[in-house]
């Protein structure tokens, strides 16, 4: 049964979602959806891989987090926790923290098959369950922030947790992507909507509740919202799509990719003072 059948989504709303209901959808979602969305994408993420993005950039080629050896690093929105088991085996301390249960319990077996565990938390994105300045560096790659109602909150609150100096690094679809439908294919390439429209997808149920919700936010919202939060923005990073890789990956495709990005990564830390 999909994630659809299983929560009785009919529809699409056109609607505000606020921060409670966007968080008990997207629980919901994740839970109903972690095993197959697993199935389909396991050989995409990987094991014991870091990768950023539909695009097939590696931390380990990318190197945006710098030097994690020996520090302690938060990875928000982790899903399965390939990019923690990662980090842990460049020697960092590494918290995998993730909003679902059922995505979860996948990252504690594939700690127990890999070999490498790492600290698991279910908690979500705009309340992080850390003491202040108790992490070197956090990272998302694109896990909470496209889908909480007030990414502004996420930023003050990694901010709150980091130690002075510490980088936030987190991947989220490209804004512009949003004028787009999500098709790969060539009706994918005609712009649908406004980029200034901030209303969320909303997928809904019968009675109107959300079941899947994704939010937007434009370039600047985003850079305000870094700013805003207390932190420096270093550099926002566009992959372009590799030469000869032919890989699908939902509304992620080579054709749309020649032509426009499809994921922004912003680099931010935490100024020492």
């Amino acid at each position: 049964m999909s994630a659809e059948e299983e929560l009785n989504t009919v529809g699409v709303a056109r609607r505000a979602v606020d921060g409670a209901e966007s968080q008990r959808a997207s629980r919901a979602w994740w839970d109903a959806d972690a095993d197959d969305y697993l199935a389909e994408h396991a050989s995409d993420i990987g094991d014991l891989d870091f990768v950023w993005c539909p695009e097939g950039l590696r931390e380990s080629d990318a190197g945006l987090l710098g030097d994690v050896a020996g520090r302690a690093v938060l990875e928000i929105g982790s899903g399965s926790a390939p990019c923690a088991r990662w980090l842990a085996l460049q020697g960092a301390r590494a918290v995998a923290l993730d909003l679902s249960g059922s995505m979860l319990r996948h990252a504690a077996a594939l700690g127990a098959s890999t070999g490498v565990a790492v600290p698991l938390v279910q908690a979500g994105a705009e309340r992080l369950p850390f003491a202040d300045a108790s992490f070197d560096a956090a990272c998302s790659a694109f896990g909470g922030v496209p889908f909480v109602a007030e990414p502004d909150r996420v930023m003050r609150e990694v901010a709150r947790v980091l130690r002075p100096g510490g980088r936030w690094v987190f991947a989220v679809n490209h804004p512009m992507r949003w004028m787009f439908s999500d098709d790969p294919g060539p009706e994918g390439l005609t712009v649908v909507q406004s980029y200034f429209d901030r209303t969320p997808y909303v997928e809904v149920d019968e009675a109107g509740d959300a079941t899947y919700v994704e939010h937007h936010r434009t370039i600047g919202d985003r850079v305000r919202d870094v700013v805003a939060a207390g932190l420096v923005l270093d550099d926002v990073v566009e992959p372009e799509w590799p030469e000869g890789r032919e890989r699908v990956w939902g509304q992620w495709s080579p054709l749309r990719g020649a032509l426009f990005p499809g994921t922004a990564i912003f680099v931010c830390h935490r100024p020492w003072t």
